[in-house]
């Protein structure tokens, strides 16, 4: 059990406080922990090249040792001190998707510490659009390691009372920007192999990556589609639990018709064994539940809007004390492919698939 600490919030809006960003960044140069509102979610960061801060990250979340984080960065040129060497394709990504959810894994320089990558040889780096994550890695004038701020295995964070739910005691600053706006963590990119490949998919899809790249594969730990054992993961999200609340969680997936159907099915037999049966349905599918509490997470024909309220929708169902979750799958095209590896893991890779 990590230390208690007092956990100060930092309350910021689209203008920001100069002021407590500076306060903020005062603590990331003591050796301490905040949280920020990036773009995607909330972040827990700590300066990225002191090992000590570092490893109260893990400490506070609860992560194993060897799940690496990812630096953030305000400046492209942080990317040559961080890098061994900048692959030739970086450039074009970088130029075009930077500042963005979109993260990089390079060969790692000696000036990064083995415990922010998991004693790997590569190092995973991001420089965000958020205002406020900006600010804050610029005032600090240091590269910032941060996993999502919460603990480890449970929805990520996307707003500052997720964090609070979570790590109120266990960090020094919760810096509250309000909502976050993806909703799912960036994409994670291997540079370091000969043909680019997507670990973690996020908001940027495989479709706009191999505009720019050509070839671009998915690895199958991203797809999620069966639990699979690695011995050695160079992103987060690829090893160990993810997204999970405490309510079990099942995914069903099929044609829209067959999955409605199937999950009426189960969330009928789930209420006869008077288990509390929470369904995460679409604008479009919701009305045709008659059992259990119903909450819509977005709109099918809008996947960017199932990924905003994804892991909010997952919380409540926890606040509300739900026993089983059954979630409804959607396509894996663009942004679907990050939802459906969110959800599948958060399920366990509990997946009952219908023709």
């Amino acid at each position: 059990m990590p230390r208690k600490v007092e956990t100060t919030i930092l309350k910021v809006d689209q203008k920001i406080d100069t002021k407590k960003i500076r306060t903020a960044a005062k603590a990331i140069q003591e050796g301490k922990l905040v949280a920020f509102p990036t773009e995607t979610v909330y972040g827990l960061g700590a300066n990225a090249l002191e090992e000590k801060a570092v490893s109260r990250i893990f400490e506070a979340k609860g992560r194993p040792a060897d799940n690496p984080l990812i630096v953030h960065i305000a400046e492209e040129d942080s990317v040559n001190i961080l890098a061994k060497h900048v692959p030739e394709n970086a450039g074009k990504l970088m130029e075009k998707f930077w500042p963005g959810p979109m993260t990089l894994i390079m060969p790692r320089s000696d000036l990064v510490p083995g415990v922010t990558t998991a004693n790997l040889d590569t190092v995973a780096i991001r420089m965000p659009s958020h205002p406020v994550a900006r600010a804050l890695i610029e005032e600090a004038n240091l590269p910032i390691a941060a996993p999502s701020a919460n603990l480890s295995g449970m929805p990520s964070p996307t707003s500052a009372r997720h964090v609070l739910d979570d790590l109120s005691g266990r960090i020094e600053v919760v810096i509250d920007g309000g909502k976050t706006g993806y909703g799912v963590e960036s994409t994670v990119i291997d540079l370091s192999e000969s043909i680019p490949t997507i670990l973690r998919p996020g908001p940027l899809p495989v479709e706009e990556l191999s505009k720019i790249l050509g070839e671009v594969k998915i690895s199958s730990i991203a797809r999620a589609e069966t639990p699979e054992e690695i011995s050695e993961a160079k992103s987060p999200g690829m090893k160990h639990e993810h997204y999970s609340p405490k309510s079990e969680v099942l995914v069903v997936e099929g044609t829209p018709k067959r999955v409605i159907s199937k999950i009426q099915e189960m969330a009928t037999k789930y209420d006869r064994e008077e288990k509390k049966v929470g369904i995460l349905a679409t604008e479009e599918t919701a009305e045709k539940y008659e059992v259990g509490t119903v909450k819509v997470v977005g709109k099918r024909r809008k996947p960017e809007t199932v990924a905003e309220n994804l892991f909010r929708i997952l919380r409540e169902f926890d606040d509300e004390g739900i026993d089983i979750i059954l979630a409804e799958g959607l396509e894996t095209a663009g942004i679907g492919l990050a939802i459906m590896n969110r959800l599948r893991k958060a399920a366990g890779y509990n997946i009952v698939r219908v023709a």
